[in-house]
């Protein structure tokens, strides 16, 4: 499922695991907040770090390695999962408090 970027502004990281799959360097230029980040290249070893009953809501930059993200996740039996459409890219257009990169 693709959410828009003014999806996320809403989301409560307790209620949603809000799921950062891009690289540490681009988590420390700009992240969502309540993010935690597992790099895409690590993710089906690192998966046990989330709660496959509870929502996923995965973000990277432009959209494209969230959606391998999603595959992965339903692989391993996640069922409620999505992805930001356009990325933090296009999130941060709307919260300027997000830095674009």
């Amino acid at each position: 499922m693709n959410l828009p970027p003014e999806a996320y502004r809403g989301l409560d990281p307790d209620q949603v695991q809000i799921l950062d799959v891009r690289e540490p360097w681009e988590y420390d230029l700009a992240r969502l907040p309540g993010a935690r980040l597992i790099p895409l290249g690590q993710l089906a070893h690192r998966a046990g770090e989330l709660d496959p009953w509870r929502p996923v809501a995965a973000y990277c930059h432009h959209g494209v390695r969230s959606r391998y993200a999603l595959a992965i996740l339903r692989d391993l039996g996640f069922q409620d999962v999505a992805h930001l459409a356009g990325g933090i890219d296009a999130y941060s257009r709307l919260d300027p408090s997000v830095p674009r990169y």
